[in-house]
């Protein structure tokens, strides 16, 4: 009988043994940092001057490794004019050093490993197309005044409803504004604050005829100027940043606005 009850401990013992998982203590995972891997003499740099060691590929993603580099602007000075030139005086102190170096940066430039402009350029583009709608629905062309001889009718003969309030919408059709807003008028515009100056990019074929051109200059120079207004929401707030859209992009291209 001892046996018996012996041998039924030893079953249970050896089932609870089975069933009962060991304790294995969690790995820390360590909290990564911008810093990590970064040499101390470069952590000290501001963070658009150089690429990360860690975010270096160990070989060249360009189908062309051979072709020339193209040059681009490393002088905080020249940028600094350029705001000024673009938002006034004291433009070069409305965004943090930072946010000014990533306004102007385009995806192509060192393979997007220093942050580029999309983001801001995809917010501002919004703000500008806003400000456009409003000024045209604000800057009807006139209509003629339905007389009781002459009433503005339809090709069915039917009286069309006529009121000031309403004046305006047939303004902003979608090719109206995309033809006032087009990208080669927007070029122009950061043209004529020397935006060209200070982007950073890589064209695709800059020894190539017309080798800016096709490279898309006239794209990247209307994205940088969307991506200015996008940066001015982020650090000032909407009313600066529509602000500086009526004065400095829609005035130039001749969208004038009434308030």
């Amino acid at each position: 009988m001892a046996s018996t009850v012996s041998a039924r401990a030893a079953r249970s013992a050896c089932i609870a043994a089975r069933t009962v998982r060991p304790v294995v203590p969690a790995l820390s995972r360590p909290q990564s940092t911008s810093t990590d891997g970064v040499p101390t003499s470069e952590s000290d740099k501001p963070r658009w001057s150089y690429t990360p060691p860690r975010a270096k590929a160990p070989f060249s993603l360009r189908t062309k490794p051979n072709r020339v580099h193209w040059p681009v602007n490393s002088n905080p000075a020249l940028l600094d004019l350029f705001y000024i030139r673009m938002l006034g005086n004291g433009g070069d102190k409305m965004l943090s050093e930072e946010l000014k170096w990533l306004t102007v940066t385009h995806k192509s430039f060192d393979q997007g490993r220093r942050g580029f402009n999309d983001r801001l350029a995809f917010l501002g583009k919004r703000i500008v197309q806003l400000q456009a709608s409003l000024a045209l629905v604000q800057n009807p062309e006139p209509t003629p005044t339905p007389t009781p001889e002459r009433p503005l009718t339809d090709k069915f003969g039917r009286t069309i409803f006529s009121h000031p309030a309403l004046d305006g919408l047939h303004n902003i059709s979608l090719d109206k504004k995309s033809f006032l807003t087009d990208r080669k008028k927007l070029a122009d515009v950061a043209r004529s604050y020397d935006m060209e100056k200070v982007i950073r990019w890589n064209p695709k074929d800059p020894e190539g005829p017309n080798g800016l051109k096709t490279s898309g200059l006239d794209l990247v120079l209307a994205h940088t100027l969307y991506a200015v207004i996008g940066a001015l929401s982020l650090e000032q707030g909407g009313q600066v940043a529509s602000k500086v859209a009526k004065e400095r992009i829609l005035a130039p291209l001749g969208i004038k606005s009434v308030s």
